[in-house]
């Protein structure tokens, strides 16, 4: 899994840190992978060095006993967990999955990078990864690398954002850093909620479209309603903002899905997609389309959502 892909499948990398954010970015997972003929891989990303707070156990032992998932070291619980999720929801039915485990030392740290592969007898397959890395978000950045997934998912917390207590592994800076540079789709999930469907940002533009397609895709497997959102910046422009919904309603059915809603708003596209964001469960904007650094410094409106949301947002890539 972390190679050369062995199949066309959709592939997600759902990132796990404990927090119940991140556990409710699992639980939509779960809803694409019974949707979708997909491969999904947990991650945990584990600080260098704090695998070695084993209890006086020799690395070789905790090593071997970390496989066989019976010593909780740092990450494990939260794997653990999250694939019991997946077999509460439907992903991981049945008793023809083969377990393997595999080991890569890392420098630095003696207990390196673990993982356990769950393969079924039509060749998905579930990956649980406890990853080594300097900060959570270059581990994540790095694992796209080793295995180019289709859609990166990672949990923020409120509590991240106004300093409460609820703090989560992902805070803003990583979920934003993530968004930023990853080649592909990501979600970042805050206060997810399954069944209040996805809001399309539109704009007329062929990347718009394309995401409308991708989307349209997406929900349709998870069975989540799409509604249409063109904001206009004065009265003179709702007439193109009407244009644009036409051909995003038009993209919708090139896959076979079609809105339960629209929306023609006038004023601020930013104030205007977060607010009425807030009555869906993601909010979906189109990348730019340019390259990580130069996102970093250029911003724009997709951006300007993705920080001032309070609600999950997908960038569409």
């Amino acid at each position: 899994m972390d190679g050369t892909p062995t199949s066309d499948r959709f592939r997600i990398l759902c990132c796990i840190d404990g927090s119940d954010e991140s556990y409710r970015g699992l639980r939509y997972t779960a809803r694409l992978g019974r949707g979708l003929d997909c491969d999904i891989v947990l991650l945990y990303i584990r600080p260098v060095d704090q695998g070695l707070r084993s209890g006086g156990l020799q690395v070789r032992v905790a090593r071997e006993n970390m496989l066989k998932w019976g010593l909780e070291l740092p990450g494990i619980k939260f794997l653990k967990r999250g694939r019991e999720i997946l077999k509460e929801l439907g992903v991981m039915e049945g008793e023809d999955w083969m377990e393997s485990a595999y080991h890569v030392d890392v420098d630095n740290d003696p207990l390196g990078d673990n993982k356990i592969e769950y393969i079924n007898s039509d060749g998905r397959m579930v990956v649980l990864k406890l990853k080594v890395a300097s900060d959570v978000a270059r581990g994540i950045l790095e694992q796209w690398e080793l295995g180019e997934y289709d859609l990166i998912i990672l949990g923020e917390t409120l509590g991240d954002r106004t300093g409460g207590l609820a703090r989560s592994l992902w805070d803003p800076a990583v979920a934003e850093k993530v968004a930023v540079h990853a080649p592909c789709s990501v979600l970042v999930a805050r206060d997810l909620e399954e069944k209040r469907g996805h809001l399309l940002c539109v704009d007329g533009s062929e990347k718009g479209l394309d995401m409308v397609r991708r989307d349209g895709e997406l929900a349709l497997a998870c069975d989540c309603p799409v509604s249409l959102i063109s904001v206009a910046l004065d009265e003179d422009g709702l007439a193109q903002a009407q244009l644009n919904i036409e051909a995003a309603k038009s993209a919708l059915g090139e896959v076979g899905n079609k809105p339960v809603d629209v929306h023609m708003p006038v004023g601020d596209p930013v104030n205007q997609i977060v607010e009425i964001g807030d009555n869906y469960s993601v909010i979906v904007v189109t990348d730019t389309g340019v390259t990580g650094f130069k996102r970093f410094f250029m911003g724009g409106t997709s951006f300007k959502v993705l920080e001032e949301a309070r609600k999950s947002v997908l960038i569409s890539r």
